[in-house]
């Protein structure tokens, strides 16, 4: 009788918690972040990620859960995570702070990343599996640094652009500008030129090559005096 009693009890509770619920549907997560553009929610959905992660990474701790478990849980921590970036940064474009900035980093703490391997985190026991320990306990390798012979034998008369024009591509273009530069230059004078016809200035071109008389005779004299001296 007891036994019947605590049965009916357990399916009345049950039958007025489903009272209480009726018409409330649960909502589920916005696949996408982006979806999402009231800030109450955005920040309730990223509460809801946080949970889940600690949650996951509680239970990766227990090594006896089985390889294939383990990895996916680590899998399923990492998707969290990235999806828990989405919503930060959601938050940040609806007016909130920035949470990736200021927010606890304690949950990837947890994880470590495999040298020069950033992004993927390995948590709890997946630290310990076949193939992973081997990755956290090489050393990254030192980067490479060159002597000062080794990048002398790199300068040449390339390096100094000696052979630019070696590709025939420069050339032309040199060419092309020089000509473009003359021709400009010789419509400027001619338009000077007409400037001043124009005006009624019109003087003879001095020839340059014409030697003045006055320089001439400075410069007999001159020979003269040396040819006395000597």
């Amino acid at each position: 009788m007891a036994h019947n009693a605590e049965k009916a009890m357990t399916a009345l509770a049950r039958f007025r918690r489903a009272q209480l619920e009726e018409g409330k549907v649960k909502e589920r997560r916005p696949f996408l972040a982006s979806e999402c553009n009231e800030l109450p929610k955005a920040e309730k959905w990223r509460r809801q990620i946080i949970g889940e992660i600690s949650k996951k990474v509680a239970q990766i701790q227990n090594a006896g859960l089985g390889e294939f478990r383990i990895w996916d849980l680590n899998d399923e921590i990492n998707k969290l995570l990235r999806e828990k970036g989405h919503w930060e940064y959601r938050i940040k474009e609806l007016g909130s702070p920035d949470y990736a900035r200021i927010g606890s980093k304690m949950l990837d703490h947890e994880g470590k990343e495999v040298p020069g391997n950033r992004g993927y985190k390995y948590f709890g026991a997946a630290k310990d599996l076949r193939g992973v320990r081997e990755l956290f306990e090489k050393e990254p390798l030192p980067p490479s640094q060159k002597t000062r012979a080794e990048l002398m034998k790199d300068i040449d008369a390339e390096y100094y652009g000696y052979r630019d024009e070696d590709d025939g591509i420069l050339e032309p273009l040199e060419q092309e500008h020089e000509k473009k530069v003359i021709a400009e230059a010789v419509e400027k004078w001619k338009m000077q030129r007409e400037a001043r016809f124009a005006r009624g200035e019109e003087e003879e071109e001095e020839n340059i090559y014409a030697v003045h008389e006055e320089e001439s005779d400075e410069e007999g004299v001159k020979d003269r005096e040396g040819e006395y001296g000597q």
